[in-house]
C-alpha cells in the first residue's frame, strides 16, 4: 500500500505519547466525530463495511445497532485485547505503538453509542502493553480526553485498563466479561448478548483493538472511502500477522481481499531459501488447514470459506515440507485441552481424548482405527459446547486428517515420526525432501 493507516505511526518515534500522535494528526477525527450525530457516525460505520476484526467477521456497524438507544443503566464498551490465538499477534503492535488511536477510537465509539465507562481487557502476559496503555490513558485524563464532559461536549466517559489471567478463555466475548466481574473467565450460555445483559448486567459493546482502532479513520475520510479498502463485504486496509518459514515473519497492513499469494511474495518476502509451502493457516490456529493451491484464495471471510477455511484474525501461518502434519495436530490438541475452562463435558473431554490419541500416533504407537476414533471425537465435539472452543479445536484436527491422510498413515505403518525432531536437528525417523 503507498499510504499506510492503522501502521502509520507503528515506526514514528515516540508515538506512543499524546505529543507525538496530536502532531501526526491525532484526535482531530475526535473533534470531528464531536459534531457529528451518534446515528450518523452508526451510520458511517455501517457503510465502512468494517468487520470485526478479532477473527469471527461480525459487521461492526450492526453490532453497534444492536445496543439500546436509551438505557436505563450506564452502557459499557469492552474492547478485547486478549490475543491469544497461536500465531496471531497484531493486535499487540497496535497497543504498544499507537495505544492513542485506540483511546479515539474507544471514545467516538462512546460519543455515538452514549456509553459511560470503558475497559480494555489486555492479556495478562502483555505488560508493555498494559503500561503503555495506562500511560496513554493517563495522558488524556490531564489532557481533558477522558472524564466527566470532555471538551464541554457533555460526554462523561471513563477508561480503564483490565489485565486478564492470560487464558485464552478469556478472549471468548462472555469468558471476558465474567473475568471483568471478577469471575473466572467461564463463558456464559447465549443469549441473552452482551448487547442486552453484560457487564455488570448491563447493556456492553464488545469490539477487538484492531475494530476500534480503525474507527477514527472511518470518521476522518467516511464509511465509503474505508469500504473501497477492500472488496464486497469486507472494507479497509487490514493488518496482516505472517510468520513461520518466511524470509520475512511480521505485521504488514494491504486491503481487504488481498490474495494469500500476494501476501506471502509481496510483503513476506517468499518462503525461506530451501523452503517449500507445504500448508498454511489462514487465520489462527482455529483454522483450517489449507495446500498450496490455494494460495489465490482472497482474504476474506467470504472468498477464504470458498476454500474450505476461514478468515480469522488474518494472521497467517506458512508452514514448509519438513513440518510434521501429525506434530501440529498434535500441539493444537494439547493447547486447546490446556485452555478448555472445563464447563462443556465434549471440550473438556473431547480434547484431553484427542491429545492421548494423537499423542500415541506421533510417537509411532497408533492405530488404524485411532483416525475413525478421531474424526468422531471431533464431530462429537464440533458445535456442542457452550463457546467455540470446542470448535477451535474440532476443525482443524479434522482437516489436518482430511487434507493429509497419508501422514497419519504413515506414522501408523512406521511407528515413527518420519520428520526431524524440531529444534533439535535429529530425530527418530528420516527427513523429507
Amino acid at each position: 500500500m503507498e499510504e499506510l493507516f492503522l501502521s502509520r505511526n507503528f515506526k514514528v518515534p515516540n508515538a506512543h505519547t499524546l505529543r507525538v500522535y496530536e502532531a501526526n494528526g491525532g484526535y482531530q477525527a475526535m473533534k470531528k466525530a464531536f459534531k457529528m450525530d451518534g446515528s450518523a457516525i452508526i451510520d458511517e460505520v455501517k457503510k465502512s463495511n468494517l468487520r470485526g476484526r478479532g477473527g469471527a467477521g461480525f459487521p461492526t456497524g450492526v453490532k453497534w445497532g444492536f445496543m439500546p438507544k436509551d438505557s436505563d443503566v450506564p452502557m459499557y464498551l469492552t474492547v478485547n485485547a486478549d490475543e491469544g490465538e497461536p500465531g496471531t499477534f497484531k493486535d499487540r503492535y497496535c497497543m504498544e505503538l499507537d495505544p492513542h488511536r485506540l483511546i479515539e477510537g474507544c471514545i467516538i465509539t462512546a460519543w455515538a453509542l452514549g456509553i459511560r465507562y470503558g475497559y480494555i481487557y489486555v492479556r495478562g502476559e502483555l505488560q508493555n502493553a498494559i503500561r503503555t496503555l495506562q500511560r496513554a490513558i493517563n495522558e488524556c485524563y490531564e489532557k481533558g480526553y477522558l472524564g466527566e464532559n470532555i471538551l464541554g461536549t457533555g460526554l462523561d466517559f471513563d477508561l480503564y485498563v483490565h489485565s486478564s489471567a492470560g487464558a485464552y478463555i478469556c478472549g471468548e466475548e462472555t469468558g471476558m466479561i465474567e473475568g471483568l466481574e471478577g469471575k473466572p473467565g467461564q463463558p456464559r450460555l447465549k443469549p441473552p448478548f452482551p448487547a442486552i445483559v453484560g457487564v455488570f448486567g448491563a447493556p456492553t459493546l464488545v469490539n477487538n483493538v484492531e475494530s476500534i482502532s480503525s474507527i477514527p479513520f472511518i470518521i476522518e475520510r467516511g464509511g465509503e472511502w474505508f469500504a473501497s479498502m477492500g472488496v464486497e463485504k469486507n472494507g479497509g486496509p487490514k493488518l496482516y500477522g505472517l510468520s513461520g518459514h518466511i524470509n520475512k515473519p511480521g505485521v504488514y497492513e494491504a486491503p481487504s481481499g488481498i490474495t494469500v499469494r500476494e501476501l506471502l511474495e509481496e510483503y513476506g518476502g517468499g518462503m525461506r531459501e530451501g523452503s517449500e509451502l507445504k500448508a498454511f493457516i489462514p487465520g489462527g490456529s482455529s483454522c483450517a488447514v489449507l495446500t498450496p493451491d490455494a494460495l489465490d484464495a482472497p482474504m476474506s471471510f467470504e472468498g477464504m470459506r470458498e476454500y474450505g477455511s476461514t478468515m480469522g484474525t488474518g494472521c497467517i501461518t506458512f508452514m514448509d515440507q519438513n513440518t510434521c502434519m501429525v506434530r501440529i495436530a498434535q500441539r493444537l490438541a494439547h493447547f486447546y485441552h490446556h485452555e478448555s475452562c472445563g464447563q462443556c463435558t465434549p471440550c473438556r473431554e473431547g480434547s484431553g481424548w484427542a491429545s492421548k490419541v494423537l499423542d500415541a500416533i506421533e510417537a509411532g504407537r497408533g492405530r488404524k482405527e485411532d483416525l475413525e476414533l478421531l474424526l468422531d471425537m471431533v464431530d462429537n465435539v464440533q458445535g456442542n459446547t457452550i463457546c467455540a472452543l470446542g470448535d477451535a479445536l474440532a476443525i482443524p484436527v479434522r482437516s489436518y486428517l482430511q487434507v493429509f491422510p497419508e501422514e497419519f498413515e504413515a506414522h501408523i505403518e512406521k511407528g515413527c515420526c518420519p520428520y526431524p525432531k524440531w529444534g533439535k536437528g535429529k530425530g527418530k525417523g528420516k527427513k523429507v525432501a
